[in-house]
């Protein structure tokens, strides 16, 4: 009976080490998260500072509307960074929802699921039109203004074939980024 006391002891103790180094790596991934977000927030206003910068700077040297032709790789560029960081917190949530909280939930059985506010934000009504509209505002601003940035070109004077190439080239890397964030919207129920 003595051995069962120790063995069970022992392993309440192991589950409250667990339990703890598991709280450490909760904190430290929602701290990598937090990170992530404010990065990639910046991210957006980084691409409007450079977008106006390029449009001021083709707008002021008159004639060279091919100066243009730097916005779609700046937007693919920073529309990269953007997607990447928004795809990586989100992995972070669903680590924490669908790996991390069940192994803590597990050290304590009886009590309610850990973690709860992971789930609880995601099952509002309303998230999926939130997402599709965040997936509008994306398309917009990384794919659609470089697009339209092109058309202003390809339409203001005659367009000489090297830097035709370069654009069809740019429209192939924004359409390429188009793809990548409509997969990445993440647009499917909780």
């Amino acid at each position: 009976m003595e051995g069962a006391t120790v063995t069970r002891d022992n392993s309440a103790e192991g589950d409250a080490v667990t339990g703890r180094l598991l709280i450490l790596e909760y904190e430290q991934v929602k701290e990598e998260q937090r990170a992530r977000i404010g990065f990639r927030d910046n991210l957006l206003y980084a691409t409007l500072a450079a977008m106006a910068a390029i449009i001021t700077f083709s707008l002021q040297s008159r004639g060279r509307p091919e100066l243009l032709l730097l916005l779609p790789p700046a937007s693919a560029l920073l529309g990269w960074a953007y997607l990447v960081n928004d795809e990586k917190i989100s992995a972070i949530g669903r680590y924490v929802r669908e790996d991390l909280g069940p192994r803590l939930t597990a050290l304590v059985p009886g009590r309610p699921a850990v973690f709860g506010w992971e789930r609880a934000h995601r099952d509002d009504g309303r998230r999926i039109s939130r997402k599709r509209l965040q997936l509008a505002a994306d398309l917009l601003l990384f794919t659609v203004a470089p697009m339209a940035a092109l058309i202003v070109y390809w339409t203001t004077e005659p367009v000489r074939a090297v830097l035709l190439a370069v654009s069809v080239a740019e429209v192939v890397l924004i359409s390429v980024l188009a793809v990548q964030i409509v997969l990445y919207a993440d647009l499917r129920r909780p």
